[in-house]
């Protein structure tokens, strides 16, 4: 079978599927593709293109093998794109093209856990209490980008697609729409409440401003990712010496103060939008690397 005869057979209608009715993001959508389409070309070079129902576990183990050894992909890349290939061979069960997925007896190598990079407590209060932005509407914008994902722990792609109507400020709430358009409620403070005011009446003075999506840039236009990306990286690289300055690592920095401070852990996984508590636990070990610390610092016998 051609790979154009592959792709409009099987791969069209699964990228459909989990568009439209799984409602993946449009970020996950692009990366089960382009997966999808690396295991099919690769099959097309390696095993001349055989047909679906004939695809074996060696194959895909041999795929695999090749992405480790010689593109020396990550363990974490690779069950991603292990869970691609499931949810791709679960499809075909689904829609009756296979009555047996190939994928039964492929195990996804281990991942080394890894500890959140967070930004410390009193680098975040030299950000908010003393590092100056840039004058203007620019500066505000910029501003309210840091406050609200540290106050809020917002994803990337949760802030640059915001509503303004999605903004409470008489309850103090945000009702954000997060993966698989899951739709959570994160309340905000005092001081959040009078910066969103402050900017709205701000946005209301420029002439042509987009008032559909909450924040925009100096010409009224929605924000690009990577403009936030860019903003987050400037301003957290005057308060930390982190190597990692992302949009996700205020959110990890959002979770790891309210973990510290003490907050339950199954409120943060709320306030997160994880669909498991598992995705959430990671915070506490941060909290017992801190406890830790205190411990042999403080008590005589450490």
């Amino acid at each position: 079978m051609s790979p154009d005869s592959i792709y409009n057979t099987y791969l069209q209608p699964f990228i459909d599927y989990i568009k439209f009715e799984k409602r993946f993001s449009e970020h996950t959508v692009i990366a089960y593709t382009k997966d999808v389409e690396q295991f099919f070309n690769y099959l097309e070079k390696e095993y001349n293109s055989p047909l679906i129902k004939d695809i074996q576990a060696t194959f895909i183990r041999s795929w695999l093998a090749t992405l480790m050894k010689k593109e020396e992909m990550s363990a974490k890349t690779v069950n991603r794109k292990i869970s691609t290939l499931k949810a791709f061979f679960k499809y075909q069960l689904k829609t009756g093209v296979l009555e047996a997925t190939p994928m039964g007896t492929i195990v996804s190598p281990k991942i080394s856990k890894r500890l959140p990079t967070y930004v410390e407590q009193n680098e975040t209060e030299t950000l908010f209490k003393h590092v100056e932005f840039s004058e203007g509407f620019e500066g505000q914008t910029q501003q309210l980008i840091m406050a609200l994902l540290y106050a809020t722990g917002m994803r990337l792609s949760e802030l640059v697609n915001l509503k303004q109507s999605q903004v409470n400020l008489r309850q103090s709430i945000l009702k954000v729409l997060g993966k698989g358009n899951k739709e959570r409620i994160i309340p905000i403070g005092n001081d959040i409440v009078k910066a969103l005011e402050h900017y709205l009446q701000l946005k209301s003075e420029l002439p042509g401003a987009d008032n559909s999506f909450l924040l925009v840039n100096a010409k009224g236009k929605k924000l690009y990712p990577k403009y936030v990306y860019l903003v987050v990286k400037k301003y957290l690289s005057l308060v930390t010496t982190q190597k990692k300055k992302s949009p996700h690592v205020l959110r990890h920095t959002f979770a790891t103060h309210l973990t510290n401070e003490g907050a339950d852990i199954n409120a943060v996984k709320e306030l997160l939008g994880h669909s498991s508590l598992a995705a959430t636990q990671i915070y506490t070990h941060n909290t017992i690397e801190r406890l830790k610390d205190v411990y042999k610092k403080a008590h005589p016998k450490a």
